[in-house]
């Protein structure tokens, strides 16, 4: 039987394309280095959810997976002690604020460095989202995730308006994780 050589379709090219390119990480692409992680927890020391901070050359992720929320915006923020007692979870501590400014990302005397963007929930009461943090989270120092004591990252009842001082209105602390390296 005689081999005949047929042009391959363009679709076909492009995924083997893409399979090889994903295969060797893409050109100039790097991979995500995990720099810490936590498990959420409600009130009742159920598991609802993960955060997990990434370093990809540099630059500073954060993503948030979590369920069992309340649909529509939640305050998300870093809290200054890497503990997480249910019921209320008032041994996280206050918004980590290592630079002694107001809180809220609106507010002209602001933000904590510990105030992040509203986590929506959907319809099923579910989030999944990442966004770009400050690189020097990661680094050493007292504006470190990772210094001696720890910290905790914090969903919250209702929205952040993102001015209000001291925590933007955003109610009470649904959730919980200790931030752990690695």
């Amino acid at each position: 039987m005689k081999r005949r050589d047929l042009p391959a379709a363009p679709w076909l090219l492009a995924a083997l394309t893409l399979t090889v390119a994903c295969s060797r990480g893409g050109a100039g692409s790097i991979s995500p280095r995990p720099v810490a992680s936590g498990t959420f927890r409600n009130a009742a020391g159920d598991r609802v959810g993960l955060a997990t901070v990434s370093d990809s050359g540099g630059t500073l992720r954060l993503g948030v997976s979590a369920a069992q929320l309340e649909p529509g915006p939640h305050g998300l923020h870093f809290h200054t002690q890497g503990t997480c007692t249910p019921p209320d979870f008032s041994s996280a501590g206050p918004h980590f604020n290592p630079d002694s400014r107001k809180h809220g990302r609106l507010n002209p005397e602001g933000p904590h460095l510990g105030d992040l963007p509203n986590l929506i929930a959907g319809p099923d009461g579910s989030a999944d989202t990442s966004f770009t943090i400050p690189s020097d989270l990661s680094g050493a120092g007292p504006r470190s995730l990772l210094r001696p004591g720890g910290t905790a990252i914090v969903i919250h009842a209702g929205a952040d308006d993102e001015r209000t001082d001291p925590s933007g209105n955003s109610g009470d602390r649904v959730a919980c994780a200790v931030i752990e390296p690695g």
